[in-house]
């Protein structure tokens, strides 16, 4: 036989477990302990269930509570345990730029006269937008992004993304550009760059007053895959919230939990737009997807998936790019895709001096003749400010 407690914390910022209380001598020492944490932990009721679990089945016996502003005990007790420690920063830590490497980069930069751009998650992470790959990455915690053949194969798993992806649009939507592409938008706007590539899905570049080749396609368009007609994602969203209103009335409950927690249905936000969904929080079964209104088709966000290919007519444009540029540099990408690493090569088989400004080590490092590991948002907005670069190129 074993006592068990079950807690429940009102306007506390402590966090609690239960244990196991073996006499009255150590259920008074805990009481104690824990009331003089009262003045720096806010804590004004402790509430619980003391449960005696025999032959595995367990039975609610008692149910007590300790007060804190009368001293009023009654009951079992947990033990007080420190407040959890931060979240990580979903941007790498990475020492600052020395004064070297920002040197060689105005160089790069300034010896060009047709610089191509290619970006990546990198730039979106100091948005509050997660990545994949990075230390601090959706991969770290064994998060498995859809693949496209699960996507077109199973239903199941069609009802699964798209009440992860309804979930997680606004706030994916509600990012705003950060320094990383404000400072682009700026070297285009003053001639430095000639074009611009990015594998990111979520128009912070457009946000910023760019209109980059998007490569890997954007969350913000949905596309039949029958027919091939685009539809804005807002009037998609329209469409789901009105074929499955208990979920739109619980997704938009959803600030008043944290991520994670119970009252947010354990949801955490993802890359591209979607939010991990707890399994106990989603039955597939209850939602609805919208078809295409032309042809009932399979609706799917104008994204390319992991497992699918970058439409031809695509891959062409981006590669001419590439090879047209006297300088290509890279920014916040591990270049870890192909479609991504191909334009690289491409570039450098042309004799194209290659820059990487991204934190941690990338698939193109032994094609790069500079490489600076750094936060580009710290990086660039001081190129901006160096020699000739505040002022517009000469043609």
């Amino acid at each position: 036989m074993a006592i068990f407690t079950k807690l429940v914390v009102e306007r506390s910022l402590l966090q609690v477990r239960s244990v196991v209380l073996h006499s009255n001598f150590m259920h008074g020492y805990l009481i104690r302990n824990l009331s003089t944490r009262q003045s720096d932990s806010s804590v004004g009721f402790l509430h619980y269930k003391t449960c005696v679990r025999s032959k595995g089945l367990p039975v609610f016996q008692r149910i007590g509570s300790h007060n804190y502003a009368t001293g009023t005990v009654a009951g079992s007790v947990a033990v007080a345990e420190k407040p959890p420690p931060p979240k990580a920063s979903i941007v790498p830590e990475s020492p600052p730029p020395s004064q070297y490497d920002l040197q060689r980069l105005y160089d790069f930069v300034n010896d060009s006269k047709r610089l191509v751009v290619i970006t990546g998650a990198g730039a979106s992470t100091e948005c509050g937008i997660p990545d994949y790959r990075s230390p601090n990455g959706a991969y770290s915690s064994g998060f498995k992004p859809i693949t496209h053949q699960d996507f077109v194969g199973s239903e199941q798993s069609r009802r699964r993304y798209w009440a992860r992806s309804y979930a997680g649009w606004r706030r994916f939507i509600g990012a705003t550009p950060g320094p990383t592409y404000i400072s682009l938008q700026q070297l285009e706007t003053k001639g430095r760059v000639k074009g611009m590539i990015t594998q990111n899905v979520d128009r912070l570049h457009y946000k910023a007053g760019s209109k980059p080749i998007e490569l890997h396609g954007t969350t913000h368009q949905v596309i039949c895959l029958n027919c091939g007609d685009l539809t804005d994602r807002h009037l998609f969203q329209n469409r789901v919230k009105k074929l499955n209103p208990e979920w739109a009335r619980a997704v938009e409950a959803l600030e008043s939990g944290e991520p994670g927690s119970d009252a947010s249905f354990g949801m955490k936000q993802r890359p591209d737009g979607d939010l991990d969904i707890d399994e106990r929080f989603f039955r597939k079964e209850n939602f609805c997807i919208p078809d295409c209104k032309k042809c009932n088709g399979i609706l799917k966000p104008d994204v390319v998936f992991f497992g699918d290919n970058v439409p031809k007519q695509r891959v062409e444009f981006c590669m001419s790019l590439a090879r047209s540029a006297d300088a290509l540099l890279v920014v916040g990408s591990s270049v870890m895709t192909m479609s991504a690493f191909r334009l690289v090569r491409a570039a450098a088989d042309m004799g194209s001096p290659i820059a990487i400004l991204n934190i941690g080590p990338t698939r193109a490092d032994d094609l790069a003749h500079l490489k600076i590991n750094a936060r580009s948002g710290e990086v660039l907005p001081r190129l901006l400010n160096m020699g000739a670069m505040s002022v517009p190129a000469s043609s």
